[in-house]
């Protein structure tokens, strides 16, 4: 107990996030403070330990032995008296918060609408800023705190970052009426020889599309690559195009009385839309409301 007495219990907290983070940059920002504030607190912290606790090496920050063995103890105790000091109960209506989500125009038509209904009925005092990114930029952002939430396929996530699996997609396919067959769908072959779109935030990128056909040793022309969902579709009518997407990125068939949907001519995976955040927003009782208000709204797609 003497030693509880002779340290701020905020050096503490301070510390757990530079242990964290491994970065007195990004520890300020999870714990909302300046760097050079933080930077004070590492310096009193290494003297009271009596160890530099965070060294470069190769380039970059590293935890110290001693650092290392504190982390578990640490995390342990932290836990445990947040828990004793916290609110008994969360009242999402009397919160008063601004989430950073980022996610593409296909989740922001499919996600957005339910879940900005849930929080005007129930968190009318949360509110939303949306932006859209690649994947790995948006994985960067959760590791450096600049996002809270993000909205997309994560295969591989880095050290840090939890997900959450919201729905099953699979593929469809998309062309003008005029452009297909009379009978039947294309043929594997002709399916290839066909001009593509895809959907992509860099014209480069490799998508499961690309990454399957690759494994099959085949290949197809992309005729137009862009980042919009919405504007994809619109740009079939009258041409030869080829549009091989999320099926719920067409939305109703009616609204595009021009065009016929059909099975792509190989097996493509299905894959899970999902939601992705920092491990450190785990204590947060607003953010994890808020990922379970996702959750609860991707549930009750039809």
């Amino acid at each position: 107990m003497d030693a509880l007495g002779r340290i701020d219990l905020n050096l503490l907290v301070t510390l757990q996030a530079l242990l964290a983070e491994k970065h007195v940059t990004r520890a300020a920002l999870r714990l909302h403070k300046s760097q050079p504030a933080v930077s004070h607190s590492l310096a009193q912290l290494r003297a009271h330990f009596n160890d530099p606790l965070l060294v470069r090496r190769g380039g970059q920050m590293t935890l110290t032995a001693h650092a290392e063995a504190l982390k578990q103890p640490l995390d342990d105790a932290l836990t445990s008296l947040n828990g004793l000091l916290s609110a008994p109960d969360f009242d999402p209506a009397l919160e008063r918060r601004r989430f950073r989500l980022s996610l593409s125009d296909y989740s922001s038509r499919i996600v957005l609408p339910p879940l900005v209904r849930h929080i005007r009925r129930n968190a009318c005092g949360m509110d939303l800023a949306i932006s859209q990114a690649t994947r790995e930029t948006m994985l960067a952002q959760l590791i450096d705190g600049e996002l809270d939430l993000a909205l997309g396929i994560f295969p591989e996530v880095p050290e840090g970052v939890r997900v959450q699996d919201l729905f099953s997609e699979r593929f469809v396919c998309l062309a003008d009426k005029a452009a297909l067959p009379e009978k039947g769908d294309l043929s594997l072959t002709d399916w290839l020889q066909r001009p593509h779109v895809t959907l992509a935030m860099r014209p480069d990128a490799t998508d499961e599309i690309e990454r399957t056909l690759a494994s099959l040793g085949l290949h197809r022309r992309l005729a137009v690559a862009l980042p919009h969902w919405g504007a994809a579709v619109d740009l079939l009518a009258g041409t030869d195009l080829v549009l091989t997407v999320a099926s719920r990125a067409v939305g109703p068939m009616r609204r595009h009385k021009t065009l016929r949907k059909f099975n792509p001519p190989l097996e493509l995976p299905k894959f899970s839309y999902q939601q992705a955040w920092h491990v450190r927003r785990e204590p947060d009782r607003a953010h994890r409301w808020l990922r379970e208000a996702v959750f609860t709204c991707m549930q009750a797609l039809p």
